[in-house]
């Protein structure tokens, strides 16, 4: 039972606790989501820039203005973007990585300008997050993501050729050379997000960002205050890694969480209902609460439940309705849920 792996915690030590900020994933165009969200009770938004539009938006500050307003009319204050602009080019050390770089500091100074808070953004080349399918069996027949490394023929290169590791240490280095003074100047928090899945690499392009050890070295290769890392708890448990070690480990450096699960290995796992995988998900809001995170999270990777056809596999609404109502239990119970 909750009650007996969450104490309770008096009336004094409330007063210092930090309270942790429930916040939605949100498409620029309003859909039915942004309506639950509201029923939901969240004041919190994760943006994401319009598809095929995120330079533009990224570059222009009347257009995320615009975007920032959108969602206080509806209650909603935006606080973290996710992800960033398009990078491919940084991160394969193309040319034109410079002028991806700059559109990205642009992004940076026009949210601090704005009072946005986080941005999230990842390292993964080529690939983004990866799976094999969205068809695998869940509880009562829900469906969710899965990833099987076997299932692919690592044989067939891509268009980018063999991408090595030190190759991806050298451009990310690059850009941490660059926007991490840039998050300082604006007073922005980045949140890099881990590899998903989190393998050595597919198809002959590598993939960095796969352990706790790695993510340690990326947020330190520019040392920065603002410098930090989107707790992604599914990837970090796919790694092979205690997550509740790793909230405690990575502490003052979290600075955006995506709460989620899987079962399996590196190679081959899938999604869980937020309260069906490995994780102890009550030891890691314990793990939150007392390292004093006062920062933004949300739900991600959510099973499809019956009668769902999501347009964005892990995005529908009514497995997403559920796994924020566990969430705030959770939140409620450790005592730092924000009122």
């Amino acid at each position: 039972m909750l009650l007996n792996i969450i104490p309770r915690i008096s009336i004094y030590e409330r007063l210092v606790v930090q309270a942790v900020k429930i916040a939605d994933y949100f498409r620029y165009e309003p859909d039915i989501q942004w309506e639950y969200a509201s029923q939901l009770g969240l004041r919190y938004a994760v943006g994401r820039m319009p598809d095929g539009r995120m330079d533009e938006f990224a570059a222009d500050y009347e257009a995320l203005r615009g975007m920032k307003e959108r969602l206080e009319s509806r209650g909603f204050l935006l606080k973290v973007i996710e992800p960033a602009p398009p990078n491919q080019k940084i991160k394969l050390g193309l040319p034109g990585r410079d002028e991806e770089i700059q559109n990205m500091c642009t992004l940076i100074e026009n949210m601090g300008r704005l009072g946005i808070e986080v941005l999230c953004y990842n390292f993964m080349a080529y690939f983004n997050w990866e799976r094999t399918g969205f068809d695998y069996p869940e509880r009562g027949g829900a469906v969710v993501s899965y990833y099987d490394h076997s299932r692919t023929d690592h044989t067939i290169l891509t268009p980018a050729g063999i991408v090595t590791h030190r190759q991806l240490w050298d451009n990310f280095e690059y850009l941490q050379k660059a926007i991490v003074p840039a998050a300082e100047r604006a007073g922005v928090k980045l949140a890099l997000h881990p590899d998903d899945p989190p393998v050595p690499g597919i198809r002959g392009v590598g993939r960095i960002l796969i352990s706790a050890e790695a993510m340690e070295k990326a947020v330190n290769i520019v040392p920065s205050p603002n410098m930090g890392i989107a707790m992604c708890q599914g990837s970090f448990q796919a790694m092979g890694e205690d997550v509740t070690e790793c909230i405690r480990r990575f502490g003052s450096k979290i600075h955006f969480v995506h709460f989620r699960d899987t079962k399996g290995s590196r190679y081959c796992f899938h999604e869980t209902f937020h309260d069906n995988g490995p994780t102890d998900m009550a030891q890691a809001i314990k793990a939150y609460r007392d390292i004093g995170y006062s920062g933004y999270v949300r739900v991600d990777h959510v099973p499809a439940m019956a009668g769902e056809h999501p347009d964005h596999p892990g995005y529908g609404s009514v497995g997403r309705l559920f796994s924020i109502g566990y969430l705030k239990g959770l939140l409620e119970m450790a005592g730092c849920l924000e009122d």
